[in-house]
């Protein structure tokens, strides 16, 4: 039986993938050892958290070879200078405002910040990332956050008006050695926003690729509140974001008695009417899960029977998972493009399908396309709208398969 990672009561299990890579584990060449480890999901009765049962240690996701960049999808440039100008509007009179970003990348947010002359700070364990966001005037402590980094930063720069992080606190394990570092970092009239994929738009759209080693927790506004409450910090507004596949901004502030926005309550009452509070409420996710694995491969394996080829758009963290949960390799998708630099020429984790160069799938112009960045669809059918002229179909697959 395994215990809940936030209040150590015992925990249900909702789906097992098995053996899986570490997401970003992109290798050289096949043959290669890979990391595997057991990906199955929990949930807790107690305090609500949906988490991985078991988790990978943080240096082998975090080091100086992360591959993820925050900058490479314009859609995401345009969400994080949203961000940015919040934060400006928010701090506007107060004198001398300090503003922390824990997992900053390459600091498509902070830059922003910057601009304006605001004292700022970026928390990046992974050394190359951090450099990206050095070069973009970002001042960057290259540090996994915890009490004794806050501790730190407050001895040096004083405490923070503004503690943020996007697509960063479903990463950590020990995510109360955060809370208890924010409580030392933030202002008494600080305030705290995250935001990370939101369990209700996973479970409703079954997009179960957003279950990796990277994600350990699955927030909603049920979780967030009970581990909130544990820190003495209060959930006051959640927003919903349009970017990761849906996702959720959570506000919280120091202490009790602040106004809560109607919306948390709203948004809370969805979960319940879903019945995200309970075991029941997971149980038709593994079947759908399977049924859309299927239908997929099937889909990919007629496609190919009848001689037309298949590449692969985005070689994402989330493909990794789908992937090699559907035993979906080279034999279906000739190679998968992308234009993060770090990644062409490379290998996915455990299907080991070629990451070719945008410019390949260019030259290429392929018949069918599976879009594993399927969180940008938008961006990216206006982007190849002259792909799609010429007969070019792009493959979805959540809710269900659909070719476009």
């Amino acid at each position: 039986m395994s215990h809940c990672k936030i209040c150590t009561s015992p925990t249900n299990d909702i789906i097992t993938f098995g053996g899986m890579p570490v997401a970003n584990g992109f290798i050289n060449v096949v043959g290669q050892d890979e990391f595997v480890f057991d990906l199955t999901v929990s949930f807790c009765t107690h305090c609500f958290m949906v988490q991985l049962k078991e988790t990978v240690p943080p240096e082998k996701m975090f080091n100086d070879h992360y591959h993820f960049m925050s900058s490479t999808s314009q859609g995401m440039a345009v969400h994080f200078e949203g961000n940015a100008k919040e934060i400006i509007d928010r701090l506007a009179g107060r004198p001398d405002s300090f503003v922390v970003e824990l997992g900053c990348n390459d600091g498509p947010m902070l830059k922003h910040i910057a601009a304006k002359g605001i004292r700022h700070l970026g928390v990046e364990p992974s050394g190359n990332v951090a450099d990206l966001a050095q070069k973009n005037n970002v001042r960057v402590l290259k540090e996994f956050f915890n009490q004794k980094t806050a501790a730190q930063i407050v001895q040096k720069d004083g405490q923070a008006d503004v503690i943020c992080g996007s697509n960063v606190f479903c990463h950590i394990e020990d995510i109360h050695s955060v809370f208890t570092g924010i409580s030392v970092l933030l202002k008494e009239d600080g305030y705290v926003y995250f935001e990370d994929p939101y369990l209700m738009d996973i479970v409703e759209q079954s997009s179960f690729d957003q279950i990796y080693d990277e994600h350990v927790f699955y927030y909603s506004g049920l979780s967030v509140r009970e581990l909130a409450k544990r820190h003495q910090l209060e959930l006051v507004d959640m927003v919903h974001q349009d970017v990761h596949g849906g996702s959720m901004r959570y506000y919280l502030k120091k202490g009790a008695g602040y106004t809560v926005h109607p919306r948390v309550e709203e948004f809370i009452a969805r979960e319940k009417s879903l019945k995200l509070d309970q075991p029941a409420g997971y149980a038709s996710f593994k079947d759908h899960v399977n049924q859309i694995c299927h239908q997929l491969r099937h889909t990919l394996e007629e496609i190919k029977h009848k001689g037309s080829r298949i590449v692969g758009y985005g070689a994402t963290s989330k493909s990794t998972t789908l992937l090699n949960y559907a035993k979906i390799g080279p034999a279906l998708v000739d190679y998968i493009s992308d234009n993060t630099p770090y990644k062409i020429n490379k290998f996915t984790p455990g299907m080991h399908i070629p990451i070719r160069s945008y410019e390949t799938f260019l030259e290429d112009q392929p018949a069918y396309t599976l879009l594993l960045a399927w969180n940008h669809r938008r961006e990216i059918l206006e982007k190849e709208k002259e792909y799609r002229r010429k007969g070019g179909k792009f493959i979805t697959f959540f809710p269900a398969v659909t070719i476009e």
